[in-house]
């Protein structure tokens, strides 16, 4: 499969989207709100893009709270924040309750053909970014590590691999990376406790991370999400990762603002170190970047083909189990924001 993770046009595939997909630079695709009517035609749609070509991987922002594309007929995940707020009372319900929620999300997914949630959150919340908020589990990185592991053990269980974003760390910055390049100042040491959570995770095995749309002067002047710096050296070499890297959506403002042209940026992505490119939203450019990744198609395949077997045998190994179905609804419903 090829590095593009991109959209399609509404409820079924059009001529248009089947030939899009078809395309051997083409790896995955997201679905938003736009693709729902119901869960049979949900569950539809993912068979249709699966009789495209089945090695493509299907999945969709759904992280809980205001980040969640599904709902008639799916449970209502509440924010992470919820969590946060339940660790501060009892850290062993919290964890559970962090583990089901992931397999819950997993398993409602998976029942209508959807592969990946891309969750969590591992990012803290300072109280002052416009996009990230109750979206993250807590402010604290040992509590976020904490809570991201057990919901990341959950998605697994039920069929799914988890997807941390965004690293190194998107809360301390005000600015919205979907309008604008936002810029945080902080020395390293002041940012490594924001990636202590994605270290965490590494260290316990997580699949997937995203990459932050932020420029970190005090490291690189590239935006980590298109810095080699950030992702051979940091990420790679100093944490150890070796799961798969996806770039944030490169049709958002802050990889806009960097790389104005779209096979410009697909094509620093790669050279950068990422491994899966979102392109959303935007049929010109995605044909522009199934164009512009055409020399560069086999750039980071072999982390592509460890995520996508690994993303085999996890939904081979899930069992539905319909008592911890049940429990995880109704912390579901009891963990609602008032």
């Amino acid at each position: 499969m090829g590095p593009l993770i991109i959209d399609v046009a509404g409820t079924t595939l059009t001529a248009e989207d089947r030939c899009l997909l078809a395309k051997p630079a083409v790896g995955g695709v997201i679905l938003f709100t736009r693709n729902f009517e119901s869960r049979q035609q949900l569950a539809d749609l993912t068979a249709d893009i699966k009789k495209t070509r089945d090695e493509l991987i299907v999945m969709a922002d759904y992280e809980g709270g205001r980040v969640q594309r599904f709902r008639d007929g799916f449970s209502v995940i509440p924010p992470m924040a919820e969590l946060g707020r339940l660790y501060t009372r009892s850290a062993s319900e919290a964890l559970q309750a962090a583990g089901d929620l992931g397999y819950l999300v997993a398993s409602e997914l998976a029942a209508v053909g959807i592969d990946l949630p891309l969750a969590p959150i591992a990012d803290r919340d300072y109280g002052q970014s416009t996009v990230i908020g109750h979206r993250a589990f807590s402010s604290a990185p040992e509590t976020i590590a904490l809570l991201a592991d057990a919901y990341s053990r959950g998605l697994a269980e039920g069929g799914s691999l988890a997807t941390a974003k965004h690293f190194p760390g998107h809360g301390w910055v005000a600015a919205d990376s979907h309008a604008e390049l936002p810029v945080d100042e902080r020395s390293e040491a002041e940012l490594a406790s924001d990636w202590h959570p994605f270290a965490e995770l590494i260290a316990g095995g997580v699949a997937s991370i995203m990459m932050a749309h932020v420029r970190y002067p005090a490291i690189d002047n590239a935006p980590a999400s298109l810095s080699r710096t950030w992702i051979m050296n940091v990420l790679r070499k100093r944490l150890g990762f070796a799961g798969c890297v996806f770039c944030d959506d490169l049709s958002m403002g802050g990889a806009a603002e960097t790389f104005g042209d779209v096979a410009a940026r697909v094509q620093a992505a790669l050279a950068a170190g990422c491994d899966f490119l979102p392109l959303c939203n935007d049929r010109d450019a995605a044909w522009q970047a199934v164009a512009g990744v055409a020399a560069w198609r086999d750039t980071g395949q072999a982390y592509r083909d460890v995520f996508a077997a690994r993303l085999c045998a996890t939904r081979a190994a899930a069992q539905v189990e319909p008592e911890r179905l049940a429990r995880a609804r109704d912390t579901a419903r009891r963990l609602q924001p008032a």
